[in-house]
């Protein structure tokens, strides 16, 4: 009987790790097309939309996943909220002061 109960226990801890990495998979693949927007946008590295992505999560108070899913969805449906909007520009011009030039910033 324990054996069973220690089975179980091994079965339920193993199908929560598996949803746990189900939704990391999914969270990173929206970070990463969320970066493909930001290097579209602002013509910057991929490391550099990480570190502009991570500044307006700061800024915003919001959960880098959640705006990384604003920003991936932006392209399709023309709109960020403003408080995005706002934190993403000054991430991107900061960002671009830090490194070398690699062209103006886009005024979208």
């Amino acid at each position: 009987m324990p054996e069973d109960v220690d089975t179980v226990a091994r079965i339920t801890a193993l199908e929560t790790e598996i949803a746990q990495l189900r939704h990391a998979v999914t969270a990173r693949a929206t970070v990463d097309q969320a970066m493909g927007v930001v290097i579209a946008y602002a013509g910057v590295t991929p490391e550099t939309a990480w570190e502009i992505l991570r500044d307006v999560s700061q800024h915003t108070n919001t959960k880098l996943r959640e705006i990384a899913e604003q920003i991936r969805q932006w392209p399709h449906c023309e709109w960020l909220p403003d408080e995005v909007r706002h934190a993403l520009g000054a991430a991107v011009l900061a960002r671009s002061a830090q490194t070398p030039a690699t062209g103006a910033v886009p005024d979208r």
